[in-house]
C-alpha cells in the first residue's frame, strides 16, 4: 500500500527493511543420476562377478582332455588272468596248486572206513608248500568250496580223515620248503555247479581262490 512506504523507499516511522530470505534450489535430477551411476556400476560388478564363475567352473583343458580326446576309443583293460587247475597260488606261508577234480562219488573208503554221501562228494586233488620260515599247520577245516551262486561248503573232514588214505588235510603240520600232497574232500548237492575252490593257510587268512571246471 502506497502510504506505508516513503516515495525515496524508506519504511515510514523508523521501521528497518527486513533481511533478504536465503533461496536454496536444488537441481533438478541429481537423485536420478546418482541412482542410475550405483545401478549401473553394480550391474558391471555382476556381470564381471558371473564371468569369472563361469571361467572358474571349467578345468582348463589338458594335452589329454578336450573334443579330440573324448573322441579318441578308449582301450579296455585286460582282466586279471583268473587262476585255475595247474596254476600256483599263495596265501601266507602257503602255496597251492590244484591238480585235479573229481566229482559224483556217492562213498569214499572200504569195510568200516566207508563214508556215505548225504550228496555226493567232490575230491579236489592238491600240492601244499609251505614257502614261510616257519612251520604252518594245514588244515581242510580252513579250505572252502564255493558253488556258482556263492554258497560256500565245508569239507567233510572226518569223511576224509576215515576213508581217503591219502587225504593228508587233517591237522598236517609242513616245515618250511616241504610239500604234501593232499585231497580236500566236499559232500555237495547232486546238481552242484562248481565255481571256486578258496584256500586259506589259516582260518584267519583272507585266502586264494582257484576256478574249478
Amino acid at each position: 500500500m502506497h502510504g506505508d512506504r516513503r516515495s525515496d523507499g524508506v519504511p515510514p516511522y523508523g521501521y528497518a527493511q527486513p533481511y533478504p530470505q536465503t533461496v536454496v534450489v536444488r537441481k533438478k535430477g541429481g537423485g536420478c543420476l546418482r541412482a542410475f551411476l550405483i545401478g549401473a556400476a553394480v550391474m558391471a560388478g555382476l556381470i564381471i562377478l558371473g564371468s569369472l564363475l563361469s571361467r572358474g567352473g571349467d578345468a582348463p583343458e589338458s594335452a589329454g582332455t578336450g573334443p579330440a580326446a573324448a573322441s579318441a576309443p578308449v582301450k579296455k583293460q585286460p582282466r586279471p588272468k583268473r587262476a585255475g587247475i595247474g596254476d600256483v597260488v599263495k596265501d601266507g606261508r602257503f602255496a597251492f596248486k590244484v591238480t585235479r577234480v573229481e566229482k559224483g562219488l556217492t562213498q569214499v573208503g572200504e569195510g568200516f572206513t566207508i563214508s556215505k554221501a548225504q550228496g555226493r562228494y567232490v575230491l579236489v586233488h592238491l600240492v601244499v608248500k609251505n614257502i614261510g620260515d616257519e612251520a604252518q599247520l594245514f588244515s581242510d577245516s580252513a579250505q572252502k568250496l564255493i558253488d556258482a551262486k556263492g554258497r560256500q561248503y565245508d569239507a567233510a573232514s572226518g569223511a576224509a580223515a576215515l576213508g581217503l588214505k591219502d587225504s593228508n588235510a587233517f591237522l598236517n603240520n609242513i616245515n618250511p620248503g616241504n610239500s604234501v600232497r593232499g585231497i580236500l574232500l566236499f559232500d555237495v548237492p547232486k546238481d552242484l555247479h562248481l565255481r571256486a575252490v578258496e584256500l586259506h593257510d589259516s582260518i584267519f587268512s583272507d585266502g586264494t581262490t582257484v576256478t574249478l571246471p
